[in-house]
């Protein structure tokens, strides 16, 4: 047998804290806060709404244009169009009588400028009249020569245009008339860049020189700069874009929250009662579903006396608030009838616990993430619903700017710019986006059930 000496064995250190826990103890909202930070387009989706709020309240304290001033020096002018404008005389009557034919084209007499356009032409054999058009387009087989300006006899070759002259390109076109007053095979065209002017009074009314500054003709000036151009009244669109924004997002908000609210509490109450209860408010809640909302929209209008031409904020907010409860409702009725029956709200009932308790505490959060999303849906179907009523003139009128009416008065112009329509229709499609993907993060990082799976 063999004998073991005790000194060759060392005691074993016993440690304190052996039994450490490998995730640390978070609570709900803390566990339901990681999660959200781990979904990527969530948080992308959260700092573009911090940013459209911040551009929202904030960007009026940088941009400080009136969103109702209008310039019509800059009317429909798309970002970054030239907003260069040249000193020049004051205007003086034109006869064209001495001006002379230059060879047997269309020419200018003069360069062409926003204060006119003067056009001079020798004179063609076997022409009765002159027919003159101007387009913006160039002219191509189909011989569309664009908007008819004036008709001239044969012993006059000459036309001035003064018609709402912007600065861009035209194609103005001379067609030959016979005896009979129609037109011939026979044309004249001419493309011309109209230059932007301002007279020595109009550049010191608009403040771009002192009455008493000497300026030399040509000198060059700086209309006032609108860094997303303008509307077809010469407003600025970064000025209406911000301050439609609170219309919008005040609806978009303000009508959600309320009816979603009267649906949370209205839901929760049937499905945890329960009984003919339950059966007789959701038989209201599907008689309310019934009503049409446009034919109350109309009916709120007159009841608040909002004649036509006028804004239909008020109408239009108690009709949301009144009839779109139910569909929140009926989703937060269905949670309570599944949570009631969970063994958790057995055990707290047997404890003690009174049912404002078992409603705040348990039934309430656990239906959190239905709540969330059907708000992110609600808010994007607020706006839209704004802009349907804008559009029929039912909602928010002009002059006041709301995303929906601005998208309603681009549509008239939005094949000549585009801009006008584009802007307003983006920052909709942008915060809807940002709403849907948010709520779809939320409702991951509130559901109970995805805490289990990892």
């Amino acid at each position: 047998m063999t004998t073991l000496d005790k000194d060759a064995f060392q005691p074993l250190e016993q440690t304190q804290g052996v039994h450490k826990l490998s995730r640390p103890s978070l609570s709900y909202w803390q566990d339901a806060w990681q999660r959200l930070r781990a979904n990527r387009r969530a948080i992308l989706s959260l700092y573009i709404i911090v940013g459209l709020l911040l551009f929202t309240f904030l960007g009026p304290l940088f941009w400080d244009v009136d969103p109702a001033l209008q310039d019509v020096d800059q009317i429909s002018q798309p970002p970054g169009a030239d907003r260069s404008a040249y000193l020049v005389e004051d205007y003086l009557p034109w006869q064209g009588q001495a001006q002379p034919a230059r060879g047997s084209g269309l020419t200018l007499a003069e360069p062409a400028t926003t204060q006119a356009v003067r056009l001079v032409w020798a004179a063609q054999p076997g022409a009765a009249e002159y027919r003159v058009y101007r387009n913006i387009y160039p002219i191509g087989p189909e011989r569309a020569f664009g908007l008819p300006l004036f008709e001239t006899p044969a012993q006059q070759t000459f036309f001035e245009d003064r018609l709402d002259l912007k600065p861009r390109q035209y194609f103005y076109s001379v067609v030959v008339l016979d005896n009979r007053g129609q037109e011939t095979d026979r044309w004249l065209s001419l493309t011309v860049d109209v230059k932007r002017v301002v007279t020595r009074s109009e550049a010191i009314e608009r403040g771009l020189m002192d009455a008493a500054e000497e300026v030399p003709l040509g000198t060059e000036f700086k209309f006032a700069l609108h860094p997303l151009g303008t509307d077809y009244l010469g407003r600025d669109m970064l000025a209406r874009l911000m301050h439609g924004a609170r219309i919008s997002l005040f609806i978009g908000f303000f009508a959600p929250l309320l009816y979603i609210l009267i649906g949370v509490i209205y839901g929760s109450t049937a499905g945890f009662v329960g009984g003919m209860t339950d059966q007789a408010m959701m038989r209201f809640a599907d008689f309310v579903v019934a009503l049409p909302f446009l034919l109350f929209m109309i009916l709120f209008k007159v009841i608040f006396s909002i004649s036509p031409g006028e804004s239909g904020i008020l109408p239009m907010l108690v009709a949301m608030i009144i009839l779109l409860w139910p569909a929140t409702a009926r989703l937060v009725r269905g949670q309570i009838l599944q949570i009631r029956e969970e063994g958790y709200i057995s055990a707290a009932q047997l404890l003690g616990a009174k049912t404002n308790y078992l409603v705040m505490r348990h039934m309430i959060p656990n239906t959190m993430g239905v709540i969330l999303v059907t708000i992110t849906f609600a808010v994007p179907g607020a706006i839209f619903t704004e802009a349907f009523l804008s559009f029929i003139g039912m909602g928010v009128a002009p002059p006041t700017p709301s995303w929906g009416s601005m998208c309603n008065e681009g549509r008239k112009t939005m094949l000549t710019t585009p801009h006008e329509l584009i802007f307003p229709a983006l920052f909709i499609s942008v915060t809807v986006l940002a709403f849907n993907l948010l709520g779809d993060g939320l409702r991951d990082a509130l559901d109970a059930r995805m805490r289990n799976r990892d």
